[in-house]
């Protein structure tokens, strides 16, 4: 008997075409894209199939195409985890999948949630930078040293505190910070380590998105939570959780603190009863992080990635 957990990824593994094959060759999935469309109010699933790109990269239609698509590719897979987490966005697509909330306030959630994400800081006056091969505890020292210097610094041009946080610690050998742009600079340029400037448009889990999670809170208190059907690790803390009370309060809190995937990920491999691990969704970006962690813990397992029907019939 095969033992499963279930990752759903985040914002940044989304592709034009992403879906249509979901939706030509599944009624589930045409209803789904149709029920989208009629909720959002826009033509969202052309968006997904044809693009343009620009347009599926805007956060506001990124979120819903990836909550979506992993939503449609669980429903059909039919079958349940012991444990499932979510990389940031897909967090909503893992509690959605767990019984959290119903398709329809999942979908508007992240819709507002990425219209509020962009909305918080000017395009231009944020910045997300990689750094790989720095040590964690070297990046938070940099970080809290570079914040302490220019809390007396006036904002930037546009208003922007200068500020630059911990935003994803995806891997031992790849840390992800956040924030204003030229304080993401002078942290890039103390850690000293090889850094790659994310191409995109706001500082996503820094302290400048607390404008988005204090409107996305009033959101969240409006929509009926249920307990799970299975654990899910949050992202803010990397605690299971199970109970409605606690999934909200979580999201309320991830939209500005950092995704933990790290210790997420430590935390499932310490399962030893999971033997397979499963990518739920466009990319394979988590399942290429799990199989490093995965070595790195000396724990043999499958890591496997299902994002079209012709993963899902292979791996039935």
């Amino acid at each position: 008997m095969k033992n499963y957990a279930f990752l759903f990824p985040g914002q940044g593994s989304q592709t034009v075409g992403m879906g249509r094959d979901l939706f030509n060759h599944s009624e589930f999935a045409k209803k789904t894209f149709t029920q989208a469309d009629e909720i959002l109010g826009y033509n969202f699933s052309q968006i997904c199939f044809e693009g343009p790109e620009e347009s599926l990269k805007l956060t506001a239609n990124t979120q819903p195409a990836l909550l979506t698509v992993s939503y449609i590719l669980y429903v059909l897979w039919q079958k349940e985890p012991l444990l499932a987490a979510g990389h940031s966005l897909g967090e909503y697509s893992a509690l959605l999948c767990a019984g959290a909330f119903s398709y329809e306030d999942a979908l508007t959630l992240v819709h507002k949630r990425g219209l509020y994400m962009q909305e918080a800081v000017p395009v231009g006056q944020g910045a997300m930078a990689a750094l790989i091969g720095a040590d964690i505890e070297v990046v938070r020292q940099v970080v809290a040293a570079v914040n302490h210097e220019m809390a007396n610094l006036p904002t930037d041009a546009a208003g922007v505190r200068r500020v630059v946080n911990l935003a994803n610690w995806n891997s031992a050998t790849q840390i992800v910070i956040s924030g204003e742009k030229s304080a993401v600079e002078e942290a890039v340029r103390r850690v000293d380590v090889k850094s790659v400037f994310l191409p995109v448009s706001a500082p996503f889990h820094s302290e400048l998105m607390l404008p988005a999670e204090n409107q996305l809170a009033l959101d969240l208190d409006q929509v009926k939570f249920f307990d799970l059907k299975f654990p899910i690790i949050n992202n803010w803390q990397a605690f299971r959780v199970t109970r409605a009370d606690e999934v909200r309060d979580g999201l309320k809190k991830q939209v500005s603190r950092p995704v933990l995937w790290q210790a997420i990920m430590e935390s499932m491999l310490k399962e030893s009863a999971i033997d397979h691990f499963i990518e739920i969704g466009t990319g394979k970006v988590l399942a290429g992080l799990m199989r490093r962690a995965a070595r790195e813990s000396q724990r043999q397992v499958q890591i496997v990635n299902i994002e079209n029907m012709d993963d899902l019939k292979k791996n039935a």
